[in-house]
């Protein structure tokens, strides 16, 4: 799972843990590490929910300034499901 550089070091600091997607089907597990930068995160929820779920405070506490914001970047391929992914921020070596 890919983040935007903005995004990076607010996860890093655990302001952000959650993320939208758009896509066809989750592209993630629940308890799977995913690499970010020198460490990882770990998902630890996926939700789906609807675009109309989708509020300004929704889109800010998962790092954008609002909904178009977040939209600009949480649609990935030609999917239409929207999920909402919950996450934190696992310092250290990737390969402890």
């Amino acid at each position: 799972m890919q983040f935007t550089k903005l995004l990076r070091e607010p996860i890093k600091r655990g302001e952000v843990t959650c993320t939208i997607r758009i896509w066809r089907q989750p592209r993630v597990k629940v308890g799977n590490r995913y690499r970010l930068d020198e460490a990882y995160i770990v998902v630890e929820r996926i939700v789906q929910i609807t675009l109309d779920d989708i509020t300004g405070q929704l889109a800010r506490r998962c790092g954008f300034l609002g909904t178009a914001d977040l939209l600009k970047v949480a649609k990935h391929g030609r999917g239409d499901n929207v999920y909402l992914i919950h996450s934190h921020y696992q310092g250290g070596a990737i390969n402890d």
